[in-house]
């Protein structure tokens, strides 16, 4: 069966995101007040063959481990949907 995934990953709290800094005092200066805690992080979303939605989300969580993030300073989230319907 194939899902489709979608993985989120942001840094941790705690860490320092100078991108996120960056646009948080870039905005006013652009006429937009009032924003603030902005945290910048990466969207990754793939197709994935798998037995089941927990295979896929096991599978998926996996990759995230050892691969698409640093566990070390970076969280992600990660959805899963039947291919063709939305996550």
């Amino acid at each position: 069966m194939i899902f489709d995934v979608q993985v989120e990953v942001l840094l941790r709290p705690g860490i320092a995101d100078p991108a996120g800094s960056t646009i948080e005092r870039s905005l006013p200066t652009l006429g937009f007040d009032g924003v603030r805690d902005v945290r910048v992080g990466k969207s990754i979303r793939f197709s994935l063959d798998a037995a089941d939605e927990a295979a896929a989300r096991a599978l998926a969580g996996d990759m995230c481990a050892r691969f698409l993030t640093n566990p070390v300073i970076e969280d992600a989230v990660v959805s899963v949907a039947a291919a063709g319907g939305g996550s």
